[in-house]
């Protein structure tokens, strides 16, 4: 599976767990911690979207975390308007 380019992934990235800490709050599903490790948000946030059907889930083998980090980049630069500066 070739990987899409994406631009500003390591922000997008940052924008998504910003925003889907936010959705899981709304959700009431899960509280963050300053504790917990970006890669513990990374996998919670990615996990839930996949069960709300937000975004399609990886390929059995390939959930691990530059490709979660992708998929959450996508995801974002779907959400965001045309003429946000991460899409420039």
């Amino acid at each position: 599976m070739a990987k899409t380019k994406v631009k500003n992934e390591p922000q997008l990235v940052l924008e998504a767990l910003r925003v889907g800490e936010i959705y899981a709050n709304k959700r009431k599903v899960g509280e963050f911690s300053a504790t917990d490790s970006a890669k513990d948000k990374l996998r919670f946030i990615y996990r839930l979207l996949v069960h709300d059907k937000l975004i399609q889930p990886l390929a059995k083998g390939q959930e691990d975390e530059p490709n979660m980090k992708h998929k959450l980049a996508l995801w974002m630069s779907r959400q965001l308007p045309e003429d946000h500066p991460l899409l420039k």
